[in-house]
């Protein structure tokens, strides 16, 4: 089961830190799409919410500090599900569509990340004490 448990941390780590890697690779296009939501200060949030998924996903890759790295997703999950994702005020069906997947996996991998605190620490294979 460690290794179980060690293969689904690297994925879903690495998916955190991919997500990481696109909000400073494509702040321009990010913060735009954030603007057009509304979102005040809408290039330092992406800059800050790109920040909150490389905590998330290194904790969990290397299994340090996982408290630390949930609440960061926590952080990340819970604003950006509801502002970003507002399927609710969507009225293109396709778009609505769209943004009811988004709003659903956002929901999802914020519970996955919260189960992980269930887990005892420090995390079997990982680098924390």
């Amino acid at each position: 089961m460690e290794v179980a448990f060690l293969a689904g941390r690297i994925i879903l780590g690495v998916y955190y830190l991919f997500n990481a890697f696109n909000h400073f690779t494509r702040l321009e296009m990010l913060s735009a799409y954030a603007a057009s939501k509304r979102v005040p200060a809408p290039k330092l949030l992406t800059i800050v919410t790109g920040v909150l998924l490389l905590v998330g996903g290194l904790s969990i890759l290397l299994g340090v500090y996982p408290v630390v790295g949930v609440v960061a997703l926590a952080a990340f999950f819970i604003p950006v599900t509801f502002w970003m994702h507002d399927f609710w005020a969507v009225q293109d069906p396709m778009q609505k569509a769209i943004q009811m997947v988004n709003f659903t996996k956002n929901l999802a991998l914020l519970g996955a990340a919260l189960m992980l605190l269930a887990f005892p620490q420090p995390w079997p294979l990982g680098l924390g004490k």
